[in-house]
């Protein structure tokens, strides 16, 4: 079993909502979202261009999928990360937007957000100790090659290379987009997520991510409220 530490906004978010009916897949539910018709797009290219973002679920990575450390428990983890969330403040991300993202689509803000990117970097520092180390069969299936030092050196160090500065705020639409369909795409993305993106973004808790066996989807196990519950109430 995996774990992992993701942003995602609540289950009836409308942004959430219309995410799954695009990948095809409830993160938290598990169940399958029925296809969209698309525009643009045949049913076989929408399947195969969100194959594996469909798999992790709709989420913007704060902490990369691990396996648990020798003689760390769920409950432990479970116990920890709900005190974790506790100490943080929520915020408000700025309107995300369809963006490119490399070889890829996703949603994103128009400049990076310091609140998040703090966020992040705290989550990666403080659950380290949770996290198996990575075995051999891990660091090849993120082509070191390919990695730029910095990004080499935090794969070792934290188990992932795009963390902090490093790290981009971002949520995964599609897998990578051949360049001749990547008009296509984007123009699909815009016009399915219109009238969903204008506002900003409540960042008000961090979901843990199961994956119960190798290879089969991820999905939601817990939401995390940020804030302890007094000082939301009192808000």
């Amino acid at each position: 079993m995996r774990y992992a530490i993701y942003f995602t906004p609540p289950a009836h978010h409308p942004v959430t909502t219309t995410a799954a009916a695009w990948l095809g897949r409830n993160a938290f539910s598990g169940d399958f979202a029925e296809t969209p018709d698309v525009p643009g797009l045949t049913l076989q290219e929408l399947a195969y261009y969100t194959a594996l973002p469909r798999r992790y679920g709709f989420h913007a990575n704060l902490k990369a999928p691990f396996r648990l450390a020798e003689g760390v428990s769920e409950a432990t983890l479970l116990k920890e990360l709900m005190l974790f969330a506790g100490a943080m403040r929520p915020f408000r991300l700025q309107p995300l937007e369809v963006a490119r993202l490399g070889t890829y689509y996703g949603l994103a803000p128009e400049r990076p957000d310091t609140d998040m990117h703090r966020l992040a970097a705290l989550v990666v520092q403080h659950f380290d100790a949770f996290r198996a180390p990575l075995t051999e069969i891990e660091i090849e299936r993120r082509d070191p090659d390919g990695l730029t030092a910095p990004q080499f050196a935090n794969l070792h160090r934290w188990g992932y290379p795009y963390v902090m500065d490093e790290f981009r705020f971002h949520m995964t639409l599609t897998g990578t987009v051949n360049p001749c369909d990547g008009q296509r795409i984007e123009k699909a993305l815009r016009d399915h997520f219109a009238g969903v993106l204008a506002a900003p973004l409540d960042v008000s808790s961090i979901a843990l991510f199961v994956e119960e066996e190798t290879g089969s989807p991820f999905r939601v196990h817990s939401l995390h409220p940020l804030g302890r519950v007094d000082r939301r109430r009192s808000a």
